[in-house]
């Protein structure tokens, strides 16, 4: 179910999102949360690039397997 969400913007925020808001022809709610959506999405994915270089470093992925096996046997300091 949708929620509202009250949001303090200045002057000059609030100009820019519904000024780009209406050349897309959205409302000022739609633009926001697509563009905070967009955000979000950007930085908790990696792309496929990137995922590759992670996956082609074999130090790197020892070390995550340590790691996976030290913090499900409850070793080792988390923070």
């Amino acid at each position: 179910m949708a929620k509202t969400v009250t949001l303090r913007l200045s002057e000059q925020a609030y100009e820019r999102f519904r000024t780009l808001a209406e050349r897309e022809n959205r409302p000022l709610s739609n633009f926001i949360e697509t563009a905070a959506s967009r955000y979000v999405e950007a930085e908790q994915l990696v792309d496929e690039f990137e995922m590759a270089e992670i996956e082609a470093n074999v130090e790197l992925n020892r070390s995550l397997k340590r790691g996976l096996k030290d913090a499900k046997a409850g070793r080792g300091r988390f923070v």
